[in-house]
């Protein structure tokens, strides 16, 4: 240390130099400051000298991120940055006594906070711990923190993977209500300002933020029905993005059932019909196994995108039951009755003019070939009465005659089956395109009013 007799020339050499000793040497400002407010200071105490004031209480917040969307457990995750402001009259000073210093940083432990609570809150986040509020020499705090949010919100997955969903935010103080008149809230900023500033949101994700809405309201507790408490509700809307789930879901299953409307230009009468929508429908059941992880599950609804994989899946099994009537229909064997009159006039004049379907050649049978050899041959069996032997050609003759006769008899028959099932597989085929598009129309309707919503 310096001796006395030297320390005048060293300050004087200081003070030359343009050095403030003083200040440095003297208490700072700041651990005055810090020192003057919270030397006498009551934190388990409402900062005001009446209490008949109320301590009015400014909230706002930012949504930086949506985290996660539980549907299972309804719990929507968020990080947001989270603003209150209030006026503490016992945190006020003139700023001349402490080298104009109008802020100051001071620990949130050492003051009064109110207990201001999310009422959605089911789990505490990782949020980071903000030590410090800062205060003005007016006695204005603002207390400023990130925060990961968990709440609980009534999640909609009807519309998945077009889904808009609102999650409320409620602000209340837990044990102040209004009437006393202790606390109360209001809104940082106006709520034009909060609905659609993304400033700071992060929007890589999954989810989308469209607005925050705000508004404050009053309400009663149930455990407490003569007391109101005073609450400011931010809603928060965001949108899921659905180009993912559309290349991942939808797209394969409208090419399986496109697949599915190709195969009816197979040949009926051939087997490989039955075998093609059989590997679609195993195709098809075996994709719904692999995303049924993707789809979200909740025990309150289904989404609309699973009905409309059951009813796909409905559709491939109409289209396999309709395949193998046509081909039970094509493959009519030996021994079958003809065809019914009232079917060929439903389906081979009416249903062929209706379908504008070309008229196949009508097979009429052999009636007057037959007829006529049958003359020719009794005549032949009267001049060769005489002989056993050609009598005995004769008959064998006959019997073959007849034999193919009813073989072509037997023949007409199936093609005439055969003209039906052509028929009907048009007439059913057109049929069961036209509720696969009016299917398609309505369901690309009501996704679009959604998404438009």
């Amino acid at each position: 240390s310096a001796s006395p007799h030297l320390m005048p020339a060293w300050v004087s050499i200081m003070h030359l130099a343009g050095s403030p000793v003083l200040p440095l040497m003297s208490n700072p400002a700041l651990r005055r400051l810090s020192h003057h407010l919270l030397a006498h200071y009551q934190k388990g105490t409402r900062p005001v000298r009446d209490w008949r004031t109320t301590t009015n209480v400014a909230i706002d917040l930012m949504v930086y991120a949506i985290l996660s969307v539980d549907e299972k457990d309804q719990v929507l995750t968020t990080y947001i940055w989270y603003r209150q402001h209030w006026t503490d009259e016992f945190l006020k000073w003139d700023p001349a006594r402490f080298d104009n210093l109008t802020q100051i940083s001071l620990p949130v432990e050492s003051i009064w906070v109110p207990d201001i609570l999310i009422n959605e809150f089911v789990d505490v986040g990782k949020s980071p711990h903000v030590p410090y509020v800062y205060v003005s020499h007016h006695g204005e705090v603002q207390n400023l923190k990130p925060i990961q949010v968990m709440t609980a919100c009534s999640l909609d997955i009807y519309n998945f993977p077009f889904d808009v969903q609102n999650c409320s935010l409620t602000f209340t103080s837990w044990l102040h209500h209004s009437e006393f008149r202790d606390i109360n809230l209001s809104l940082w900023r106006q709520p034009e300002l909060v609905k659609f500033d993304q400033s700071v949101f992060m929007n890589q994700g999954e989810w989308e933020l469209l607005y925050v809405l705000s508004h404050f309201q009053e309400f009663s507790a149930s455990f407490q029905p003569f007391t109101a408490f005073s609450v400011s509700v931010l809603q928060v809307v965001i949108r899921r993005r659905p180009l993912f789930y559309t290349v991942s879901l939808l797209l394969p299953s409208i090419f399986l059932m496109v697949m599915d409307i190709v195969g009816f230009y197979l040949p009926p009468h051939s087997g490989e019909r039955v075998s093609f929508k059989i590997t679609l429908l195993l195709g098809y059941s075996v994709f719904l196994i692999i995303v049924s992880d993707t789809l979200p599950a909740t025990a309150v609804g289904t989404p609309l995108i699973g009905i409309y994989f059951v009813v796909c899946m409905a559709l491939l099994v109409i289209s396999l039951t309709e395949t193998i009537l046509i081909v039970c229909l094509v493959h009519k064997q030996d021994l079958q009755p003809h065809v019914p009159g009232w079917v060929k006039h439903l389906l081979l004049e009416r249903a062929t003019i209706l379908l504008c379907v070309r008229d196949r050649k009508k097979f009429n049978p052999r009636e007057c070939g037959a007829v006529g050899g049958t003359r020719s041959a009794l005549a032949f069996a009267g001049r060769a009465e005489g002989s056993a032997a050609l009598q005995e050609v004769l008959r064998e003759t006959m019997a073959i005659r007849q034999l193919l006769e009813k073989r072509e008899e037997f023949r007409d028959l199936a093609r005439e089956w055969l003209q039906v099932g052509y028929v009907l597989d048009v007439l059913l085929f057109r049929v069961y395109l036209a509720a696969v598009l009016a299917y398609s129309i309505t369901l690309g309707t009501l996704w679009s009013v959604w998404r438009d919503a």
